[in-house]
């Protein structure tokens, strides 16, 4: 028999500290989330919303959908705290970004610019590639309290939105990127830590979007 939303919460709040990620390879991160419409009661909420926070800082994170601890809801946090050079923050339009919570977020393109950087994720660990992603976002949404979110998210935040609303529907970062640039996370380090991945499209022979 199937496990219910709210006992599969309650079972993974049952031990204190960050939850397990879940890696590629498990079919929670494959499925369409299920729209949050009340399944869990206003303190549950809150508490699963606490946990993926400490979650996602403990990584540390940017952001975590709550299919990425095993619960298939359309729930997501982000916060980006942008401890970066400025070079970094001037090429990637990197600005620190409070924690917000998103439930059912959905987003779709503000203008035609499209950017392209490397990427990891907490459930693909270890790796990072390069995805080209929508430069502006629209983003529609609830908060935590219902309350709604509508307004549009540009640069390094509009990466993050639409990282973590693709987890919400199934699709991992690896399925947009350009596969040539797949590096190891000491590749990284030792190799393609400038703020653009120009050499590294040059070195390794793939594609960056035309547009900025």
């Amino acid at each position: 028999m199937a496990i219910s939303l709210v006992d599969l919460v309650t079972r993974l709040l049952d031990d204190d500290g960050p939850l397990p990620i879940v890696q590629a390879g498990d079919p929670v991160l494959r499925r369409r989330a299920v729209p949050f419409d009340g399944q869990l009661d206003d303190g549950l909420l809150a508490r699963l919303i606490a946990a993926m926070r400490d979650t996602m800082r403990a990584a540390p994170g940017v952001g975590l959908a709550a299919p990425q601890i095993g619960v298939p809801l359309r729930i997501a946090v982000i916060e980006d705290s942008a401890r970066v050079s400025d070079e970094v923050r001037s090429a990637r339009d990197r600005r620190a970004v409070p924690l917000r919570v998103l439930v059912n977020p959905t987003y779709s393109p503000a203008g035609d610019a499209t950017v392209g950087f490397f990427e990891g994720c907490l459930s693909v660990s270890g790796w990072q590639a390069v995805v080209a992603r929508h430069a502006a976002v629209h983003l529609t949404a609830l908060d935590e309290s219902g309350r709604a979110v509508d307004e549009v998210v540009e640069g390094w935040a509009a990466r993050i939105v639409q990282h973590e609303t693709d987890h919400l529907d199934g699709i991992l970062y690896l399925d947009r990127a350009e596969t040539r640039s797949l590096s190891s996370n000491a590749a990284i380090v030792d190799r393609w830590s400038q703020p653009t991945p120009h050499e590294a499209a040059a070195a390794l022979g793939f594609p960056l979007p035309d547009r900025p």
